[in-house]
């Protein structure tokens, strides 16, 4: 069948059929507008791990969500499909994990892989896994831009998305990254992995074609970060949690506060989305979460008005969805995916 064919015969409003691709959608990768690259992947997770289960979960939960969204009309017709969950880096990142996490216990027994050969041997082959890796997911992301198609990447923890961010490199002189989280996530190699997922901006501040880095709703950080906004010339600016809410507080409107959030960003907006970003109440089985931050409609706005601003969502990234028992984090990652999909394929104008 084509896609106009599938697109006739399809019923949204109809149980979500595991046998299709996301959300029950009948489209391959070929024929969508928009591909979602999944990265199971959490080799450096600080605290929780579970994350690299996030793609699987995020597809079984996908079933149970309603296709209607108010901000865009049919907008399932568009095409949205997952790329296969790729299991040799799902077993690789899984050995790798169990040795990531004795590295990281004798850290904090005081051990360090200038005196522990073996801790070294560990720290070398987490990096050069993670370099791979990273190789891997710019390699893919191009493979898809060049075929035409919007890109989405589904972690994993947070360091997945770096090879999309030096993909975006090679097809754009420049653009900013709005980032959701609870973390500032610059800190220079933490615990020594050089892609940790806690280093995540630090190394994306490597790449020139980033001009700018909006973050939003910071709630956890340290002085070295601290510094590495204070001194930076305006290339970061943060929105931090307690600022934001107090202004709340004394009676500035969360649009008014969004208004100035956009107006730090240029034309071309790559959306980097940590779940933590969110109230805990919505992924408490998340790595680290950390009091505070959004409901799920506050950020679903901002993001909103990225796109009525007449700027372009040129790709996104959600991280950090561990399911846990009952996989609530699933569930509420699956409609975060699904609202912030359509709305960077409304911002190119891809529904016409």
């Amino acid at each position: 069948m084509s896609k106009a064919d599938k697109i006739a015969a399809f019923d949204p409003n109809g149980l979500g059929d595991r046998n299709n691709n996301l959300y029950g959608l009948p489209f391959t990768c070929d024929e969508a507008e928009l591909v979602i690259i999944p990265v199971p992947w959490d080799v450096t997770v600080s605290y929780s791990d579970g994350t690299a289960q996030g793609p699987e979960a995020i597809f079984n939960a996908s079933m149970q969500v309603d296709l209607y969204d108010p901000l865009v009309k049919d907008a399932w017709k568009l095409g949205l499909a997952m790329d296969e969950i790729p299991q040799q880096w799902l077993d690789r990142g899984t050995a790798l994990r169990t040795k990531a996490r004795s590295y990281i216990d004798a850290l904090e027994n005081g051990e360090t892989p200038e005196t522990s050969p073996v801790m070294q041997h560990t720290l070398n082959e987490v990096n050069a896994g993670s370099r791979e890796l990273n190789a891997y997911v710019k390699q893919k992301c191009l493979d898809w831009m060049n075929k035409g198609k919007l890109v989405a990447l589904l972690g994993g923890d947070h360091s997945t998305p770096l090879g999309l961010m030096q993909a975006l490199a090679e097809k754009y002189p420049s653009y900013a990254i709005l980032q959701v989280d609870a973390h500032a996530d610059l800190r220079d190699a933490y615990e020594g992995f050089e892609f940790s997922h806690a280093s995540i901006m630090f190394n994306a501040l490597k790449i020139k074609q980033v001009e700018k880095l909006v973050q939003v709703g910071i709630r956890d950080y340290c002085q070295a970060e601290a510094d590495i906004i204070e001194k930076s010339n305006g290339r970061v600016k943060t929105f931090f949690d307690r600022s934001l809410k107090h202004n709340q507080y004394g009676g500035l409107t969360w649009a008014e506060q969004c208004k100035l959030i956009v107006d730090e960003l240029p034309a071309h907006v790559y959306i980097s989305f940590d779940i933590d970003g969110l109230d805990p109440k919505l992924c408490p089985n998340t790595g680290t979460p950390v009091a505070g931050g959004f409901e799920l409609e506050q950020a679903v706005y901002l993001i909103q008005q990225v796109v009525q601003s007449g700027k372009k969502i040129i790709a996104l990234d959600l991280n950090e969805v561990a399911p846990g028992d009952d996989e609530w984090d699933a569930n509420v990652g699956a409609r975060l995916l699904f609202r912030m999909c359509n709305l960077a394929a409304l911002s190119q104008n891809r529904f016409t």
